[in-house]
């Protein structure tokens, strides 16, 4: 773990990166946090029950209107002092790339004049090199995901809590480039686009 998270709420948006369903454990782990999560979210084993038990906003992508409800629900949560987290990649990806951040729910905590907190995972394996093993990528099925994982030999979460992002006043657009660039460079990962086949669309929040 480098850096902390607040103990109590407080106006914030933790912003991520995605790998794996674990991230949801993970953070959740470290502060009590709600999510953003698409609406297949819910119905999914483990995670699913995990995510609704601690008051997740699920978005149905599919309609672009929905975005607008969840925004507006979001800023009044955070303007009560609850803290929310997205994946801001809006997909999972095995951990060596970082997808451009996608800017839209990075709304409500403009409007609620509050804070965003970049965050960056990594794992790695029982010999500290980074694992791809608990990737959640296109359509690996979830049980394979979920056993494979508890067979892991050992497996190490690598937290960085970056310098927070003052929100008021900014334009979401500037705040997503600035915390993706502040989660790239703990990553130590250069600026580079997608590469063909390397990221998938499962546990991650929408555009």
């Amino acid at each position: 773990m480098h850096g902390a998270l607040p103990e109590h709420g407080g106006n914030l948006l933790i912003v991520a990166n995605h790998i794996s369903w674990l991230d949801i454990f993970v953070l959740n782990a470290l502060v009590p946090v709600r999510f953003i999560a698409k609406v297949e979210l819910a119905r999914w084993p483990v995670a699913g029950r995990m995510v609704r038990d601690v008051g997740t906003l699920f978005i149905e992508r599919e309609r672009r209107r929905d975005t607008l409800r969840v925004n507006r629900q979001a800023a009044q949560v955070l303007e009560q002092g609850d803290i929310i987290a997205i994946f801001a990649e809006g997909t999972t990806t095995y951990g060596d790339e970082l997808l451009p951040f996608k800017s839209s729910l990075l709304q409500p905590i403009v409007d609620a004049r509050g804070q965003v907190q970049p965050v960056a995972l990594r794992y790695r394996a029982h010999d500290d090199a980074p694992s791809a093993l608990p990737a959640y990528v296109g359509d690996d099925p979830f049980i394979a995901s979920f056993w494979r994982v508890c067979g892991a030999h050992r497996l190490r979460v690598e937290v960085h809590v970056l310098d927070r992002l003052h929100a008021e006043g900014r334009h979401r657009r500037e705040l997503a480039r600035e915390a993706e660039a502040a989660v790239r460079a703990a990553l130590g990962l250069s600026a580079r686009g997608m590469e063909p086949g390397r990221s998938g669309d499962q546990a991650g929040a929408p555009p």
